[in-house]
């Protein structure tokens, strides 16, 4: 039965491999040194590369990984990803048949242009690898794209199933929680997973995945409708939201936390 596995690199990322058997595949090789290491320790044998978005501590050890060897690189159509072999589009298919799995394709632009996401089941789970459109308790910066991408792709995400395992490719609960407590101090699920947390990264482990019903009971950027949070920012803003308008109070978020 396959298994993800996660791969620290750099400061706070992570590279998720799927392994079944002797096949690997990797999602998001920012760094090919640590790939490799696993790879060669485990004595398995990558079979695909799948790429969410260009920044280069998601694509930057793709080149590095097919000089060892060939192998298919899927990435998003309107990026440009280093060896890629096939480029994706919403609703297309990634079929892995060394690890008898098949992802697919949801785009979610906002982060960067062409940002794409894939959802699949995994050991009968199912999941998501949505790069760096949703974190734990926060969502990726607006780089390239508008507050009104990334808040319906971020609802698109939202959409899956509650059980839906999240992996992001950030550790970065323990950023996003300070902001998250400010933004609904009430939030009683909210403070008992700031304390799981912590636990967590005491004993070196990672917070994630996590699940979309966590995330939709403690991320502020999928709360945008509860009260709490609109009163908090309405009162660090300094302006009154319109009744309803779900799209103006999770574009006054982004820019709060951008400044935070």
């Amino acid at each position: 039965m396959a298994a993800i596995i996660p791969i620290p690199a750099f400061a706070d990322n992570y590279v998720w491999l799927l392994r079944e058997g002797r096949a690997a595949v990797v999602v998001d090789p920012g760094d090919a040194a640590p790939v490799q290491a696993y790879l060669d320790l485990e004595g398995l044998e990558l079979a695909a590369i799948v790429a969410t978005h260009h920044h280069g501590d998601h694509v930057g050890g793709i080149e590095a990984l097919v000089a060892r060897r060939q192998v298919p690189v899927y990435g998003p159509a309107r990026e440009t990803i280093p060896a890629r072999t096939r480029a994706l589009r919403e609703g297309d298919g990634v079929v892995l048949d060394e690890l008898g799995l098949e992802l697919f394709v949801l785009d979610v632009p906002g982060h960067t242009a062409g940002h794409i996401a894939y959802t699949g089941r995994v050991a009968d789970a199912p999941v998501l690898f949505c790069g760096d459109t949703l974190f734990t308790c926060g969502c990726g910066k607006i780089f390239e794209g508008t507050p009104e991408q990334l808040h319906h792709s971020l609802q698109r995400l939202a959409s899956q199933p509650d059980d839906t395992l999240v992996y992001c490719t950030h550790e970065y609960t323990e950023y996003n929680t300070p902001f998250a407590q400010i933004c609904e101090p009430s939030n009683l699920a909210l403070k008992q997973w700031v304390g799981e947390a912590e636990a967590l990264r005491q004993q070196n482990r990672p917070t994630v995945p996590t699940t979309l019903r966590q995330e939709k009971a403690t991320n502020p950027f999928l709360r945008c409708t509860q009260a709490e949070i609109i009163y908090q920012i309405e009162q660090h803003n300094g302006i009154k939201l319109a009744a309803g308008d779900e799209q103006a109070a999770f574009t006054a978020l982004r820019q709060w936390r951008d400044m935070f």
